[in-house]
């Protein structure tokens, strides 16, 4: 019907957005490993803010990736809750 081929569309427009956002997210994965890499040198022990922080984006890419494959039909965050970094 017309109201499905609509809201395939607009669900690709989210999905569009979605590629971005995990782009993103891939490159502050990136810095927040290379920092905590150091951190990790210069004090025996990771920052705990920076795991807390690493698990939750790593959730959030998590629940992007299910987005983009069809196994999940809630739009991740910025459109729903941050994941927990628990």
């Amino acid at each position: 019907t017309t109201s499905n081929k609509r809201q395939i569309w607009v669900r690709g427009f989210f999905m569009l957005m979605m590629i971005l956002v995990f782009y993103v997210s891939a490159t502050v994965m990136f810095a927040v490993t290379i920092v905590q890499f150091v951190i990790r040198l210069l004090n025996d022990t990771p920052n705990e803010r920076l795991v807390s922080f690493g698990r939750s984006l790593g959730k959030n890419m998590h629940q992007i990736v299910d987005f983009l494959t069809f196994a999940a039909e809630e739009v991740p965050f910025p459109f729903s809750d941050w994941p927990s970094g628990d």
